[in-house]
Order: C-alpha cells, then structure tokens, then sequence
C-alpha cells in the first residue's frame, strides 16, 4: 500500500525471491489507499485478476477474512514468527479459529514535539491527558517563534486514527461485544470524557481541525513549517522530520499519556497485515515471499523506516529516538471492533463523527446518535 513498504525493503524482497526461486520473478504493486477496499474485493473475486499477496490495513482484514477471500496460513505460522508476531494482530486476523491474516507492521502512535517551544513558553512535558491539552493550547497561545498563524498541534478531524488515539487513551471506546452483540460505548463517560477533551482542543489547540485529507497525508509540512508544535503520529514521520530540527535538538517524542500519571495511555495500533490470496495463482512461491517478507532482513528495514516490524524478535530495530519507546506504545494499544461491518463502513463513518465533534456539535448527542449508528451497523446481519 501507499506509504507502507520502502524501496529499499520492496527492492530486498523482489531481488532475493528472484535468487532464492529460480526462473520466478516477485513484483510488489502499490496501491492508494482511498477505495482500496471496494477495488481488493474485485480483484480478490476474479481468478485472472486475483494477486497472490495482499496487504489489507488491519481494520479491514476482517471484511475478507469474514468470506473466504483469504487462504490459510496456519501450516506457516511458525515459519512466519509464530508466537513472536504481534498478537493482536494476529488475533485480528483470525476467523472461525484460522489464521488468514498475519502482521506486517504496527504504527505505534505517539507525540512528537518541539521541546524548545515548550521550554521557552515554560511549559513541562504533560504527565497526564488533561495536562496534554492544557500544554497543547499554551504553546499555542504562547507561540514563542512568533509564526503566523502558529497552532499548539496538528489534530484533523480527517486524521481519524489519532484522534482515535486520543480517545482510546482517555479510557473512551467504540464498541464491546457482549455475546453474539456488539454495543456501543460512544456514550460511556469514559469516552464523553475523551471527547469533551478532543472537541477543546480541536477548538484551542488547533488551526487544522478542518484539514482536508489530501494535506493530512503530508501533515508533517506543519511541523517542519514551524506552524505546530506538536504531532501525534506514527514513528515512521521522525524520518519526515527536518533533520535540522533534530540535529539542533527541538524535537523530543513521548507516549501519549493516560488519565493517570506515570501510565501509557492505550492508544490505536494502526498497521497492516499480510495475506495469501484463497484465488493466488502462486500459492507456494506466495508463501517463499511471505518467509522472506518475515525474515530478518526485511523485517529489520521497515524498523528503519520507523514501523513496529510484524515479528516483535525485530522490534529493537526501530529507528531515531522513537524506537525507545514503540514496543511500550504497542504494548498497550488497541484495535477498532474486529469486525466486516466496521471494515467496509468505519472510514467515513469515524471521519463524520470526528468532524460533528470538531464542527462544535453537542458531544453527548453526538455520541448517542453516532453510538446508535455503530450498534446498527456491526449487528447487521
């Protein structure tokens, strides 16, 4: 996908195949992701048109693996990592007790921050998510470099997984299966919470809460224009960063807090996972890609590029400054309601609920109407 996989890891796994298989070639395609789910279920479809692998980001795996697209990959599992891939992940990958899903990458969200602003407006580093906001919408409102139309942080309602983030860490939810039921927890006061905290920063802390998505896949410009002082992001942006920033020491990263001081607060575990398609044309020379995908090399070059590698016995490889505390970040991370109907729906579901939220709507209305929408969704039959 987009994004996802660098030259130099999608140039080791296509020479090394081509090595290691003689006669056969691996060629790795990318693909946007904006209407990557309704163009994989066409292609997925069609015996002529299907890949062999396909990356599917880790909240729409459930959408194939819930109907056959995907074939099993139990009888690799340890070959892959086994018990050392990301277990989440993989959990997230299973359907009716096989594996059709494995993790290709984790991208652990944290804060990135200009630790001389901070420093300059007297501003601590925040301990808790209550202190988050409170620095994030001081720094704005101190702008120590005196720039233009300068924003404590950049938060788009569009960049939904950090403002997921930014929920799941205050204790909030989407939804819980209780049974054979899923029911929402948009209006449980743990997330009102969150969201009262996220709509005041969206209105204080922010000139980006409108943003549109096009900008937001380039949202480090911000940073690096000197606009913000603050990201909350995935560890691959550091190597986005201006390098002077870092070489003049400005930047400093740091989990996303919790309600309680000294506690990591849970935030999205966004990435992708890996699968064997059920109509591969390639389905052994499929699997001699997926051995080296996984193997140390490749593995260790998406650390480089600041992903959480699929197989955590790498994870030590993450590049810069936010390689210290990924693993701690994954570690108490969370995924979105594992389920088809959230898949092939939360995009712009999410996007709208978090733009009513930054458009100044009700917060406790908001959530029970949206809370009633998640509820008729996921229990679709």
């Amino acid at each position: 996908m987009e994004g996802s996989i660098s030259d130099a890891a999608i140039e080791h796994l296509e020479t090394t195949f081509a090595a290691e298989n003689e006669g056969n070639t691996c060629t790795v395609e990318i693909q946007p992701w904006d209407g990557i789910v309704s163009k994989q279920q066409t292609s997925l479809a069609s015996e002529s048109e299907s890949p062999d692998l396909v990356e599917t980001g880790n909240t729409q795996s459930s959408v194939f693996t819930s109907v056959g697209a995907f074939a099993a990959l139990d009888d690799i599992y340890e070959d892959l990592g086994g018990d050392d891939l990301i277990q989440s992940f993989v959990d997230a990958g299973r359907w009716d007790g096989e594996l059709f899903a494995v993790p290709l990458y984790a991208g652990a969200r944290g804060v990135f921050y200009r630790k001389d602003l901070f420093e300059a407006a007297n501003i601590p580093e925040p301990k808790t998510l209550d202190e988050f906001a409170e620095a994030v919408i001081a720094v704005g409102n101190a702008n120590p470099e005196d720039v233009p139309d300068f924003s404590g942080m950049y938060l788009a309602a569009v960049d939904s997984h950090a403002v997921d983030s930014l929920l799941f860490a205050g204790g909030g939810s989407w939804a819980v299966k209780d049974g054979g039921t899923w029911n929402e927890m948009l209006t449980d006061p743990a997330s009102i919470d969150s969201l009262d905290r996220i709509q005041r920063i969206f209105e204080d802390g922010t000139n980006y809460e409108l943003d549109s998505q096009a900008s937001q896949k380039a949202f480090e410009k911000y940073f690096n224009e000197h606009k913000v002082g603050v990201l909350v992001a995935t560890g691959n942006i550091g190597a986005k960063i201006d390098p002077v920033l870092w070489e003049e020491d400005k930047v400093a990263v740091m989990p996303i807090p919790s309600n309680v001081e000294g506690e990591v607060g849970e935030t999205f575990a966004g990435g992708s996972n890996i699968s064997l398609a059920a109509n591969a044309k390639n389905p052994a020379l499929a699997k001699q890609a997926l051995r080296i995908i996984f193997g140390e090399k490749f593995q260790k070059l998406m650390g480089d590029d600041g992903w959480v590698p699929g197989n955590t016995k790498y994870g030590d490889s993450v590049s810069g400054p936010f390689g210290k505390i990924s693993g701690k970040i994954v570690e108490n991370s969370k995924l979105t309601p594992n389920s088809p109907q959230w898949g092939a729906a939360a995009d712009s579901f999410v996007r709208n609920f978090y733009t009513t939220i930054a458009q100044g709507g009700d917060v406790n209305s908001s959530a029970a109407d949206y809370g009633q929408k998640i509820e008729d969704i996921l229990n679709e039959e």
